[in-house]
């Protein structure tokens, strides 16, 4: 039986819009029907927060229609958060119910129930806090609750994971993924994209309409892109061999063409026109070349990290860590703001000393640094004077370069040039650092938050050079994919003093899961293990057991025979294991052959809830032995 389609909720037809003689987008026809996560991505410059913003009524386009089923409660979350001056957390959520027409009706009570269930939802556990004391990651959260109260039917998001940390984006993740209501969300995280969406739109003059769109994952949408962009190479191949010879034909003079009919001299300049469309959309997909020059240095050790410990504050960051950078190691940097990832970072680079062992570097090290807050950034002066401060030549790699083909690298436009870079945007402004960071030659390169406003293309060069940069690289991101697939090593810092090392992100993240697990578990009342999913070489370390709750004069607690203490050693492998289960389940259900599948939908929601109760009994049996152990 054929489920009815769902009704659209949002829908344009034929929008554009332009600055001045430069047209952002044109043509854009597409829908979005209720129940659809998604996602929406395209270069910067492309015009996806002007989109957002007329989509959400706040901009009108330059020409189109843009259309909302009737009754849907429409909620737009910008990038920018904006609250009033002096208020408390639970106040922003009232001020945000006050804006919603169909919340105003609520009773003062109401709404302060209203305000503590999201805030719940969202993670908060002080409602007196001040906003103004809140971090960028507490302040997007509250952005997010304030949206969410407001109950949406259809929530669009502009870059919803900027300023959140790795933890707060796996919980918008989770999120999201759970909802209720509909959602567009514009993002440049492939693995947020990978996770949410269920469908992801491309703007882009690289294709017909200014758009692509392909049902299913990101990943899925990369395999659509990818055919679809090679059958219209393979277009222009074939129009241009034809109208080559149309070409021909036409220059054969009057006399040949006398005999010929009208018909096919309109058909010639027909190809032509859509011989110069299809070139000018295929030459669209131009991204950054980004390439990172290293010294050729062969020095085996160009840092030697031993028992290294730094505390800010009085509070510890880190403690004992021991690391080589050596070159072609590409240390990732994990751990949530402020955990001492920047400090970290600053000490490799000598400028920070730790407070206990030591941080030794090659004799004549040559470091590069990328600073996340573009410190370094003058943005009073011309684009032409950030790119070459004297002159119309740059060196790269000791040959001479054009102003012009230096800035053409980067994708600028000439006409850009005489604008101030304060006027830029955040994506163009990191590409100016980048090109700077480009000049000069590194043993040790160090990326501090460098993918901050870089679109996809962008980032999926900055990954090539990074993989080919035959130096040193430490490398902190928020951005899982690229941190994943270009470290070779990830020192995950938990901000307390803790520091481990660990293999790649999916190690981390089933470490980071358990931890959560066993928080709630203790929030309970219950014990459970810690135990990093680290390598076999680095230290383990296990949460104290929590006691029962229950008062000794209840009973006595019979001690541990010598295989209940084996059984409760091999617990902590037997719980990574049942996890791990639990986690290929996981992604074996979302992916399209099982989706659309109701028998083997089925199937793996019952393997899935099997594995979900192991986990379950293996935590009991710990708590229980655990507990007994400790008595």
């Amino acid at each position: 039986m054929l489920l009815p389609p769902m009704p659209v909720l949002l829908s344009c037809i034929d929008l554009a819009k332009s600055y001045g003689v430069r047209p952002l987008f044109e043509g854009l026809c597409f829908g979005i029907d209720a129940g659809e996560r998604v996602g929406l991505i395209g270069p910067n410059g492309s015009g996806k927060s002007t989109l957002m913003r007329i989509l959400a009524g706040i901009e009108p386009p330059g020409d189109g229609t843009r259309a909302v089923n009737k009754g849907t409660r429409l909620v737009y979350l910008a990038q920018s958060d904006q609250f009033a001056p002096g208020i408390s957390v639970t106040q922003a959520l009232e001020a945000a119910l006050e804006t919603s027409a169909d919340h105003r009706h609520l009773e003062p009570y109401e709404r302060e129930m209203k305000a503590e269930e999201v805030l719940t939802d969202v993670g908060f556990t002080d409602r007196d806090q001040q906003v103004a004391a809140l971090s960028g990651g507490w302040r997007k959260r509250l952005a997010i609750a304030c949206a969410l109260i407001r109950e949406p039917d259809l929530l669009l998001m502009d870059e919803p994971t900027n300023h959140l940390d790795l933890e707060g984006i796996l919980w918008l993740e989770q999120l999201l993924a759970n909802a209720p209501f509909t959602v567009l969300v514009v993002s440049h995280d492939r693995y947020f994209l990978e996770r949410v969406a269920t469908r992801v739109i491309e703007i882009s003059k690289s294709y017909p309409g200014g758009h692509f769109s392909a049902v299913g994952s990101y990943s899925d949408f990369l395999i659509a892109r990818a055919d679809f962009l090679a059958g219209q190479s393979r277009q222009q191949e074939a129009l241009d061999n034809r109208v080559r010879r149309e070409i021909e034909w036409l220059k054969r003079g009057p006399k040949a063409r006398t005999t010929k009919s009208q018909a096919r001299i309109d058909q010639a300049g027909a190809m032509i026109d859509n011989l110069a469309e299809l070139s000018f959309r295929n030459n669209q997909n131009k991204s950054v070349a980004i390439d990172f020059a290293g010294s050729g240095r062969r020095t085996n050790d160009l840092v030697v990290v031993t028992d290294a410990s730094k505390a800010l504050g009085g509070k510890p960051l880190f403690a004992d860590v021991n690391l080589t950078l050596s070159p072609g190691s590409k240390l990732g940097l994990l751990g949530l703001n402020g955990s001492g990832k920047s400090t970290f970072m600053r000490l490799i680079a000598g400028q920070l000393q730790p407070d206990a062992g030591t941080v030794k570097q090659a004799r004549e090290l040559k470091v590069v640094m990328f600073d996340q807050s573009r410190a370094k950034l003058d943005t009073t002066i011309s684009l032409r004077k950030a790119l070459c401060p004297t002159g119309e030549t740059v060196f790269y790699r000791g040959r001479p370069l054009h102003l012009m083909a230096w800035a053409k690298r980067f994708l600028f436009r000439s006409e850009q040039l005489d604008q101030a870079v304060g006027s830029l945007s955040g994506g163009e402004q990191a590409r100016v650092l980048i090109a700077n960071l480009m000049l000069v030659e590194a043993d040790l390169l160090l990326l501090d938050e460098p993918t901050n406003d870089l679109d996809i293309p962008s980032l999926e060069v900055l990954e090539e050079s990074l993989l080919e940069f035959p130096g040193a690289l430490a490398l902190v991101t928020h951005d899982r994919y690229l941190l994943d697939r270009v470290s070779t090593v990830l020192l995950g810092l938990d901000g307390k003093g803790g520091a481990k090392l660990y293999a790649d992100y999916a190690q981390w993240q089933q470490h980071a899961e358990r931890e959560a697990k066993a928080r709630e578990l203790a929030a309970q009342g219950r014990g459970a293990p810690v135990k990093a999913a680290a390598p076999a070489a680095a230290p383990v370390a296990k949460a104290a057991p929590a006691t029962s709750g229950e008062p000794a004069t209840k009973g006595f607690i019979r001690p541990l025979t010598g295989k209940e203490r084996r059984e409760l050693e091999g617990l902590d492998d037997k719980l990574a294991k049942a996890e791990e289960a639990v986690a290929m389940l996981q992604e074996r259900i979302g992916t399209a052959k099982v989706v659309n599948s109701p028998s083997l939908m089925a199937t793996a929601c019952s393997d899935l809830a099997l594995a979900q109760s192991e986990v379950e009994r293996l935590y009991g049996r710990w708590t229980e032995l655990s507990e007994r152990a400790g008595a």
